[in-house]
């Protein structure tokens, strides 16, 4: 189903990309990205151990995946609209309990707010919208937003950082608050009304795998990637110091991920959007492993390497996340299968950091970067596991 087939032409298509791109970034940015500029001040003004603030953001990402198998159903019989909307003002009002709390309970509140504005108003949802309004279609208008919401960090990074310099954390908060009032409500009302229709279910779809256990492959597959992009990603710049970097080298190499994320969705979208999305998922999966022997036969000289193939496969297995269930089931039900399948996903993107962490500490990069390994390769197998559907007629 093309984007003229459901009634939206090529212009308002664009318009739609942008507004859900620029609302991601909104959302990654004042939530996702927000303690590792806010986690120290915030603890020191608080009284709390700063990983007590990382602790709040895995909270966060614990309720957002319990949620999002009801948020998914909720996008199949409604639509997305109205619960992106929603999640504008949730993502506001946690905001605002965040700037105004006093001690470790304030803080847990604002964090119990933002977990479900993170249910309902990131990647999940969108795709989920993308799905209803463009059924087969989707696969583009997915890679047009992973690609904006790339630049999340690269926005979220600097300008949380210098507010909090020049005002304080508190008023970051509530300056990215007011972003989704103003900003975020602003473009998720210019989306299309829309409601779910009976959408033609994709025939044969996995190949003839049952779809359930196509379903549990896939939830594996994305838990395994996420406790790989989640724990690489954040412990990037140390870990590539505990294999022999120099603070300077590391924390350029670590400088190369975003770019190697954006080019590699680019990449999707201009090269690999003629293959099946299996193609670029099993491209996204061997990515790391890749990287990882670069490293680990390498040494510190092919930290940039690492660093850029890691990111890569991070960024393609982004949209993959959104274009895969949709081209081996059909849009048809894309809402509540994409929640069974993120559920497992965010558990293990919420413990990854903590879990990375700990082995670096008491292992080592070398036990790290095996165990990654392992991990992306197990999800490489999955994925060879799954046949691509026959094409719909």
């Amino acid at each position: 189903m093309t984007a003229i087939q459901t009634g939206i032409t090529a212009p308002k298509t664009r318009r739609v990309v942008v507004a859900l791109g620029i609302g991601q970034t909104l959302g990654y940015a004042s939530s996702f990205y927000l303690p590792a500029i806010l986690a120290v001040p915030m603890a020191r003004d608080l009284a709390l151990p700063t990983w007590a603030i990382f602790a709040g953001l895995s909270m966060a990402l614990l309720i957002a995946g319990a949620l999002a198998p009801m948020a998914g159903r909720m996008v199949d019989t409604h639509g997305g609209r109205p619960l992106l909307l929603t999640s504008s003002v949730l993502f506001a009002i946690g905001l605002v309990l965040l700037a105004l709390a006093t001690g470790a309970w304030g803080m847990a509140a604002g964090w119990v707010v933002v977990g479900i504005a993170m249910a309902f108003g990131l990647y999940d949802v969108a795709f989920s919208t993308l799905a209803v309004l463009f059924g087969r279609g989707a696969r583009g208008p997915i890679t047009g937003i992973t690609l904006i919401a790339g630049f999340a960090s690269t926005i979220g990074w600097p300008l949380t950082a210098w507010i909090e310099d020049a005002w304080g954390w508190r008023e970051a908060c509530l300056t990215w608050a007011g972003l989704h009032i103003v900003l975020g409500l602003s473009v998720y009302a210019s989306l299309p009304r829309s409601r779910a229709s009976a959408l033609p279910q994709a025939p044969n779809a996995a190949g003839g795998e049952s779809p359930r256990n196509a379903i549990i492959l896939l939830a594996f597959v994305f838990a395994a990637q996420g406790v790989v992009n989640s724990g690489i990603g954040t412990h990037l710049p140390g870990l590539l110091m505990e294999t022999g970097a120099t603070p300077a080298a590391a924390v350029a190499a670590a400088a190369l991920l975003g770019p190697a994320q954006v080019a590699a969705r680019v990449a999707e979208f201009g090269l690999m959007r003629r293959f099946h999305p299996l193609v670029s998922a099993r491209i996204a999966t061997m990515a790391h492993p890749a990287a990882a022997v670069a490293l680990l036969f390498g040494g510190p000289a092919l930290a940039p390497l690492f660093a850029a193939l890691h990111g890569g496969g991070s960024g393609l297995i982004s949209i993959s996340r959104g274009a895969l269930p949709l081209a081996l089931f059909g849009p048809n039900g894309y809402g509540r299968r994409q929640g069974l399948i993120a559920l497992p996903s965010n558990i293990a993107t919420s413990a990854a950091p903590l879990i990375v962490g700990l082995s670096l500490d008491f292992a080592g990069p070398t036990v790290v970067l095996l165990m990654t390994t392992a991990l992306a390769i197990a999800a490489t197998l999955a994925l060879l596991a799954l046949r691509a559907p026959q094409s719909p007629p």
